[in-house]
């Protein structure tokens, strides 16, 4: 295996861990005021295992800050109605300022409809429509915790954005087509020119050596190779996908979308998986419910 020089990773640890910081001394002055502390609740349906992993690190975060958390655990043989119906009192608990109902659900329950049904005020996840919505036009809204958080790392990480041009691989409602939006946005941390693929691309090879910044966003492992990446580029890795390997106590590897080994020798700058654009997910959730319980974007109800 070829060596990877550590000095062009891109921690997004470190980054979610300075974000983290910065969400705790406001929970800090929040609770000192005597004001409400941010609570958030999350959802889980069934027993996958990257979504036990992802939702556990959640719980984990929201104690690292200070928020109250709930987590709802329910089995993958509950009704689509009876999981609406959640959702339901959730909405109208004055206590919960945020609530994400995590994803993939069972094949029986239709996720769009899960997602419709939260209120865009205590939409921590950024999916609902009217967020989607607001986001493209260019208004305040509760953003998609991943690609927001691809952009923050961008920023933080000091990598120059304007006028470069960004090539997305993939086109999914969470990631692809939003980040493609975001990284197009008149925006200090965005005014890329953005290329959005996909499975219906064709010559995508020659398309990502045109990149400056490369987010692969596809959702198949190791799916990038160093043909695809021109020297010097950007490659923002958002895949998550475990594969089983025998050597390793827990049976899986976690590989992410591009070929690391190919292609870090490559990049200027580049996310490992895992370390790279996992955490700072969790922390842009984190933001979302603090501007959510704060009413930054829709204004809290009166009592």
């Amino acid at each position: 295996m070829t060596s990877v020089t550590t000095n062009n990773l891109i921690d997004g640890k470190q980054t979610a861990e300075d974000i983290k910081v910065e969400i705790a001394a406001e929970v800090a002055t929040l609770k000192a005021e005597g004001k409400k502390v941010p609570h958030l609740a999350a959802i889980l349906v069934g027993h996958d295992g990257g979504s036990e992993t992802y939702v556990r690190n959640k719980v984990l975060a929201c104690e690292r800050v200070g928020f109250q958390s709930t987590l709802l655990r329910y089995e993958d043989d509950i009704t689509e109605t009876a999981l609406l119906a959640k959702v339901a009192e959730l909405n109208h608990d004055p206590e919960i300022d945020g609530f994400i109902v995590q994803l993939p659900l069972p094949a029986h329950i239709n996720p769009e409809k899960v997602i419709e049904a939260i209120r865009p005020e205590k939409d921590v996840d950024g999916f609902h429509p009217m967020n989607i919505g607001r986001m493209v036009a260019g208004l305040p809204a509760l953003l998609p915790a991943t690609p927001s958080g691809i952009v923050e790392l961008l920023s933080r990480q000091g990598i120059k954005t304007s006028g470069k041009h960004a090539v997305v691989i993939g086109r999914s409602n969470i990631v692809g087509t939003p980040v493609s939006i975001l990284l197009a946005k008149n925006l200090d941390t965005a005014n890329c020119t953005v290329t959005l693929c996909h499975s219906r691309t064709e010559n995508l090879a020659e398309i990502c050596r045109t990149a400056d910044i490369v987010v692969a966003a596809i959702g198949r492992p190791e799916f990038v190779t160093a043909d695809m990446v021109r020297p010097g580029a950007v490659v923002i890795d958002v895949g998550t996908t475990r594969v089983p390997d025998a050597t390793k106590k827990s049976g899986y590897t976690l590989k992410g979308d591009v070929n690391f080994a190919e292609v870090a020798p490559l990049a200027s700058a580049i996310t490992p998986v895992p370390g790279g654009v996992g955490p700072m997910t969790i922390a842009m959730l984190l933001l979302n419910t603090l501007r959510a319980a704060k009413g930054e974007i829709y204004p809290k109800a009166s009592a």
